[in-house]
């Protein structure tokens, strides 16, 4: 019987982002190896609140992380599974609608934030399990077209026929690379 608490081995979304700001510091510091840090996010996105924390903090933060994802790390997530495949293509949606938003709004530093996080989101649904990927991509692609179980995803956020139409591309973009 472990004495660590519920709340270690499942964290809350905060503590997950908390958690993952400091390995990505050590990490960024040398101070935690690929393999280190591989075995740590994968413990971490066994739960959804765990891999939420860790994907926003990893996907918007200004490490580079993930824009030279290490292979244990991408190894891991691979291994994660579904619901790592879905949260990423759920933030690929959301920061392909965000850059169009950002982009109307004329707010240029945003925008690239968005496209930043989009890009990262792109290479690494390129990196997981492929039929995985392709099952989830084309559910939200249909969403897209007004179809599916994810057309009350993008109802829920508001997007318009324009940020649907940059969605659809980006998970064709997904395909291509």
């Amino acid at each position: 019987m472990s004495d660590t608490p519920d709340t270690l081995r499942e964290p809350t979304f905060q503590q997950a982002m908390e958690i993952t700001a400091q390995w990505l510091v050590l990490w960024e510091n040398g101070e935690l190896s690929d393999e280190v840090l591989g075995d740590r996010v994968a413990e971490l996105v066994a739960s959804r609140d765990g891999a939420r924390g860790f994907f926003v903090v990893s996907l918007a933060g200004d490490g580079p992380l993930m824009d030279r994802l290490p292979e244990p790390l991408l190894l891991q997530l691979r291994l994660a599974g579904a619901g790592v495949v879905d949260l990423t293509a759920r933030n690929l949606a959301m920061s392909t609608a965000m850059v169009l938003h950002h982009q109307r709004a004329g707010d240029g530093a945003q925008q690239g934030a968005s496209e930043r996080v989009q890009a990262r989101c792109t290479d690494l649904l390129r990196g997981l399990e492929p039929q995985a990927v392709k099952q989830r991509l084309e559910t939200l692609l249909a969403a897209t077209a007004g179809e599916g179980e994810d057309v009350s995803f993008l109802d829920r956020w508001g997007y318009d026929t324009d940020q649907r139409a940059a969605i659809a591309a980006a998970i064709d973009a997904v395909a291509e690379g």
